[in-house]
């Protein structure tokens, strides 16, 4: 009986130095199959880059330049505190962020568009009634620079009028530069 339980004790021992071995065959097996996948991830790496260097390099557009929008500082107004009364009745209210006025660029000729607005409201021809006269007047058409003589109005002035009539389709552009009714 005794041989017995020796050879049992004996049997354990090489039972558990036995599964020792197999935990380490496993984690060397693990070790292994990483060191594998990284090979494959830098061979694949390489491969990639050799493929850029033989393709033509692409020319990238150059990057527009945004424009940089000028903040406004808000004045900071000092506000009175009312005295506390009961801390546990007293609610907290988000308060409202005072909207930021946008500065605009100031305008030349304000003056100009308030006599243009003027003349539309008492009546008197508008820009757009001046040009659709004159080339109304021809029936072969009438250039640009015939209808800046005519009419008085600078290049800026006729071309919005234009444009605007054209896309009313009451004109049309017979060639350039030369304009129809239609």
């Amino acid at each position: 009986m005794k041989k017995l339980q020796d050879q049992l004790k004996a049997l354990a021992k090489a039972v558990a130095v036995l599964g020792k071995q197999v935990n380490q065959a496993a984690t060397q097996a693990t070790k292994l199959e990483a060191a594998a996948a990284k090979k494959a991830k830098t061979a694949a790496k390489k491969a990639k880059t050799t493929a850029k260097k033989k393709a033509p390099a692409k020319k990238k557009a150059p990057a527009k330049k945004k424009a940089a929008k000028k903040k406004v500082a808000r004045k900071k107004v000092a506000r009175k505190k009312a005295p506390a009364k009961k801390a546990a009745a007293k609610k907290k209210v988000a308060r409202k962020k005072a909207p930021v006025k946008k500065v605009a660029a100031k305008k030349k000729a304000p003056a100009k568009r308030k006599a243009a607005a003027k003349k539309a409201a008492a009546g008197g021809p508008t820009v757009l009634d001046m040009v659709l006269a004159v080339i109304g007047a021809q029936s072969d058409g009438v250039s640009i620079a015939d209808l800046k003589a005519k009419t008085g109005l600078d290049s800026r002035q006729l071309s919005n009028a234009l444009y605007k009539l054209s896309k009313r389709n009451l004109i049309g552009a017979k060639s350039r530069g030369v304009y129809v009714m239609k």
